[in-house]
């Protein structure tokens, strides 16, 4: 099973730069998306099915043309849950998750903290989300979790660790945060496989920030721990420009 995770930065957009067509070649068995920007009645379905995706599942946000996910699945899910019942979660659109036989797959667009305000924010979503998913893998023991995380996790998930040590993203409560939720029992899953520094998610459209391989790896596929044997490979698929953000895969047995 090969499973992706992109933020598509407004799925509209996305799909005018060619992502159906990107979406046909990756050839994922399921994606999830994140801050699609459109409300479901705005998204070109059968399009969407025509790439091979019949399976489609959105969750936006109340607030239009804001956040939002979705997960498009080549094979219909025994069970979909939209969101963690938690209201000021899913006001925004933030989770959305598939059950399959042997495996759940969930979508997560984690907020930013662009202004002290939405920093709060940020951080009761990460403590909330964190208590979720640790009573959700009671239930639910072979879990991945894809998305944007908007946190990079370690000095060398940032191309420049000092000059954003005091940046939202890269603070050290973010970080330690990220740490903690990962050794409660998931694997980062690209780190599993890939420890070279200079590989990231998410570029700035300023100054030329892509080109320059500026970036933040801002975005994971983190999968349950007892899932360790049956991970096959994880890359970053740097060569998708459908956004600001590139998908990141991860393939399981």
């Amino acid at each position: 099973m090969k499973v992706i995770s992109y933020n598509v930065n407004g799925i509209r957009a996305a799909i005018s730069k060619g992502f159906l067509s990107w979406l046909v070649s990756a050839d994922p068995d399921v994606i999830c998306l994140q801050e699609i920007k459109a409300m479901e009645d705005q998204i070109p379905k059968v399009d969407i099915e025509m790439a091979g995706y019949p399976y489609q599942y959105y969750f936006p946000a109340q607030k239009k043309g804001y956040s939002g996910v979705a997960i498009l699945c080549k094979k219909e899910p025994k069970n979909v849950a939209y969101g963690t019942g938690i209201p000021y979660m899913d006001d925004e659109g933030r989770t959305l998750r598939v059950d399959f036989e042997d495996v759940s797959i969930m979508s997560l667009y984690l907020p930013s903290g662009t202004n002290i305000a939405r920093l709060d924010h940020k951080f009761q979503f990460m403590d909330d989300f964190h208590d979720y998913i640790a009573k959700l893998r009671q239930e639910i023991p072979n879990l991945i979790i894809g998305g944007d995380y908007n946190i990079c996790h370690q000095a060398i998930d940032i191309h420049d660790p000092i000059r954003n040590a005091n940046v939202s993203g890269f603070l050290p409560r973010e970080r330690e945060w990220l740490g903690m939720f990962m050794e409660s029992g998931l694997i980062d899953s690209f780190r599993h496989f890939n420890k070279d520094p200079h590989q990231y998610t998410w570029w700035t459209y300023r100054a030329g920030a892509r080109g320059n391989n500026k970036g933040w790896r801002l975005d994971y596929l983190l999968v349950s721990r007892q899932m360790e044997n049956r991970l096959k490979r994880a890359v970053i698929l740097n060569e998708a420009y459908h956004s600001d953000h590139c998908p990141v895969l991860v393939e399981i047995d």
